[in-house]
């Protein structure tokens, strides 16, 4: 799992930077509070980007809460969970 704080918050420079990264099936997904996803893997390579609002992913290494501007990447077969008692909005994208 690799976070980094970009600060980037504009959908449309997230969506130009993740196609020139090769990034494939961008999308905004929203989740409103009180949201959790249990345990589970991605058979591709996954992004998630925030928008606004708040997440917590948590992997087998430990968790991490991503705030708006935050990216995270994370490898495929990573097994994760993910829960937000705010609501969040962020960018997905797969990389085969």
């Amino acid at each position: 799992m690799k976070v980094l704080k970009t600060g980037i918050k504009d959908l449309e420079k997230i969506k130009e930077i993740l196609t020139k990264e090769g990034y494939e099936d961008i999308f905004v997904w929203y989740d409103p509070a009180g949201s959790f996803y249990d345990w589970h893997t991605h058979p591709y390579q996954e992004v998630r980007w925030v928008i606004e609002g708040e997440i917590v992913m948590g992997t087998e290494d430990g968790d991490i809460t991503l705030q708006a501007g935050d990216r995270l990447d994370l490898p495929a077969g990573t097994r994760h969970w993910a829960k937000t008692e705010k609501g969040v909005r962020y960018v997905c994208g797969s990389k085969k």
